[in-house]
């Protein structure tokens, strides 16, 4: 099980904590953009009751971590887009709209709770932090349960991959095999074109030569009655 200060220190506990966006909810609501997935740096400030610079010096330590897990800064016309879009100007907010910025941060609700297990001088992050660490007790014991069969389950799949090794050298053989007949069928199969095409043309060599012969015997049978006329 994991203590705050694990959280705080290891990257590898916070991504193994990052889908718990639900412990959000729990402590606090969380201020989105109109097209309910992203949140401002001030949005982000504002729910854990910090100043954007705060908010903006974790950003700029852990962005890479943080980009893993959703966060955007947009610039151009990607900016230009998300303010059409996505807010409404007013004139209360008139010098913070994105058209007038540079860049605009945008942070998923994955994104916010990188923050709060990086966040440290902020209550609302610590109880955050406090949220996870329940669930992962929670879930411990389920997660005890399943270990033996999950150890099963991997002994059987190294079987199964020890069975296939084995079978490798028999399949092989049998391809060899395969392509083998598949060749000997090739050749049958010239073998009975190249008879049929004969007989064929034995065939029309027999028609020709009953033609002949047929020819021959009318031959033979006219010329008889021909001479017996004649005398």
């Amino acid at each position: 099980m994991y203590s705050e200060s694990v959280l705080l220190e290891s990257r590898s506990a916070r991504s193994g904590m990052s889908h718990h966006v639900e412990v959000l909810d729990k402590v606090k609501t969380l201020a989105l953009a109109p097209d309910g997935l992203h949140a401002t740096t001030r949005d982000v400030a504002a729910y854990f009751e910090v100043s954007e610079k705060a908010v903006y010096n974790v950003a700029r330590r852990h962005r890479e971590e943080l980009e893993n897990n959703g966060l955007r800064v947009l610039q151009g016309p990607d900016l230009q887009e998300f303010a059409t879009f996505n807010l409404r100007v007013s004139n209360a907010n008139a010098k913070s709209y994105p058209q007038r910025q540079r860049s605009l941060a945008l942070y998923t609700r994955r994104t916010v709770l990188n923050v709060a297990m990086l966040l440290r001088d902020s209550e609302v992050a610590r109880r955050v932090r406090a949220y996870l660490l329940d669930v992962e007790a929670e879930a411990a014991p389920v997660s005890s349960a399943l270990e033996p069969r999950v150890a099963k389950l991997e002994s059987a799949v190294g079987d199964i991959g020890a069975m296939f090794q084995e079978l490798g050298p028999v399949i092989h053989r049998m391809s060899v095999r395969m392509e083998r007949i598949d060749r000997r069928m090739a050749n049958t199969e010239r073998l009975v074109c190249e008879m049929s095409r004969r007989t064929a043309d034995m065939g029309e060599e027999m028609r020709g030569m009953r033609t002949d012969l047929d020819h021959v015997m009318r031959a033979t049978v006219v010329e008889p009655v021909r001479r017996r006329g004649e005398g």
